[in-house]
């Protein structure tokens, strides 16, 4: 049985998520799954943290996907197999409903699972190591609907269409070519682009940040319901950070932010 987990390491302001099950090159077990929401919640409730980071431990993956070895027991009945698929649909849904930003640092494999994880985060970085597939259809597994939500969201239908149906696999240069991710890095490189962009990040407001992510995610879900979004807009009109941001522009300095 798996015994990955997920660790939680603070930098400054920035909270990075570790998917650590490295003898399963970061296969994440359904305990990892469980556990997204609280560890997400926790971040999202820290004021100190603007930004978070999911990585995999070691340098060989990000994530080789949903632990296989555990399906026999967690899928061998319907009840358990709903179970299954609602603590997976939990744990995307707490990263992509975050308020913070939060990035996908990769290196190495992103398969399945891995990858469905990567595409529930804002932003993706790559070393020029990794690799991408959503192996769904070797393995008779129908992907879900919000996996495919994000999938079509990100690339478009056409190419979402190709990763579904050839189950292929594709480098660095070909995932940043389909839009899978934002930049590829040189493997000695990734990390400190990545913490010096979370840092930028976590300088501006995040208010403003929070409003435009539910908008996105709004429009990205096709959904007609933007009262949240509409309602996080007004809350940057009457904030501190608004006042704070139009002050440091006149003064020609950089504005503190403070989330309120």
């Amino acid at each position: 049985m798996s015994t990955g987990c997920l660790r939680v390491l603070l930098e400054g302001p920035i909270g990075y998520v570790l998917l650590d099950n490295p003898a399963r090159r970061n296969a994440i077990s359904a305990e990892m799954w469980r556990a997204f929401p609280a560890v997400i919640e926790a971040l999202n409730a820290d004021s100190a943290v603007r930004c978070l980071v999911l990585r995999g431990a070691g340098e060989v993956a990000f994530a080789a996907g949903a632990d296989i070895s555990e399906f026999a027991e967690n899928r061998s009945t319907e009840a358990g197999a709903r179970a299954y698929e609602a603590a997976i649909l939990a744990a995307h849904q707490a990263i992509e409903a975050s308020p913070k930003p939060v990035i996908a640092q990769i290196q190495g494999f992103c398969i399945g699972g891995g990858l469905a994880i990567a595409l529930s985060c804002d932003l993706r970085y790559c070393a020029d190591d990794s690799q991408f597939a959503i192996p769904a259809a070797r393995l008779g597994i129908g992907y879900g609907i919000q996996g495919h939500r994000r999938l079509v969201a990100t690339v478009g239908q056409a190419k979402a269409r190709e990763i579904l149906f050839t189950a292929r696999r594709y480098d660095a240069a070909g995932a940043q070519a389909m839009g899978l991710v934002h930049q590829v890095l040189p493997v000695a490189g990734l990390v400190a682009h990545v913490r010096a962009l979370a840092h930028e990040l976590a300088a501006n407001a995040p208010l403003s940040q929070a409003a435009s992510k539910a908008a996105i995610n709004a429009l990205t879900a096709g959904t007609q319901d933007f009262s949240e979004a509409e309602t996080l807009v007004r809350r940057c009109a009457q904030s501190e950070d608004y006042r704070e941001g139009r002050t440091a522009f006149m003064e020609k300095r950089r504005p503190q932010f403070h989330g309120r």
